[in-house]
């Protein structure tokens, strides 16, 4: 797979995206309706499971901002082993990281990064790790775009995955077009939750690997 970290590191915003790579979000609303189809619903195993991710995660985030390795053991892991990610016929490549950066209390500069999982060559798992806070997911969004945008088959159509722990966003590049779902929080009990990530998640597998 081709990717560029030049190009990632010099797309910060999303006018960059949509300067510098032509890419731009679709006005279509049915452009991007993969994230809200008729998903599968999920058996009562797994909202179990899920509630315990949740209850795990607030008790971790209870003693302060939470680093990747406690993320990808509490949160990201548990939902990709549920989702079957870990098993035949699916197929991780890792990405380079990148760094991104925002301005803070009394501007100071915090200092993040991104941690890119490719399943399939047409699943991304981005995931954002902080050191000194929660970093918002729109600051990935860009160079997760930069990252897509770059794949040697534009016409294909490719899915992310942004996540910080607390906060998740589906996003979809086709051509020279992206779109976005909701939000979804971790925290939630009810709409938007982790138990929408995993249908999302399960959904999308099924396409990257029938297409």
């Amino acid at each position: 797979m081709t990717t560029s970290i030049a190009i990632a590191e010099k797309i910060t915003t999303l006018r960059h995206v949509e300067e510098k790579l032509g890419l731009r979000l679709s006005e279509d609303s049915q452009f991007f309706t993969e994230w809200r189809a008729d998903l599968t619903e999920l058996s009562e195993a797994e909202q179990a499971r899920l509630e315990q991710v949740r209850q795990n995660y607030l008790y971790q985030i209870s003693y302060g901002s939470l680093l990747e390795e406690t993320i990808k053991m509490v949160v990201l892991s548990p939902l990709l082993e549920l989702a079957g990610f870990y098993q035949a016929p699916y197929r991780f490549q890792t990405e380079v990281s990148v760094e991104i950066e925002a301005q803070g209390d009394n501007e100071e500069i915090l200092r993040g990064r991104i941690d890119v999982l490719v399943l399939q060559g047409k699943l991304w798992i981005v995931l954002i790790e902080s050191k000194k806070t929660t970093f918002d997911i729109e600051l990935a969004i860009p160079q997760t775009l930069a990252y897509m945008a770059v794949h040697p088959k534009p016409e294909q159509p490719l899915y992310g995955m942004i996540a910080n722990g607390s906060s998740f966003l589906f996003v979809k590049t086709l051509g020279k077009q992206y779109g976005t779902s909701d939000l979804f929080a971790t925290r939630s009990q009810y709409l938007n939750n982790l138990s929408g990530v995993l249908k999302i998640l399960k959904h999308l597998g099924s396409i990257v690997t029938e297409s």
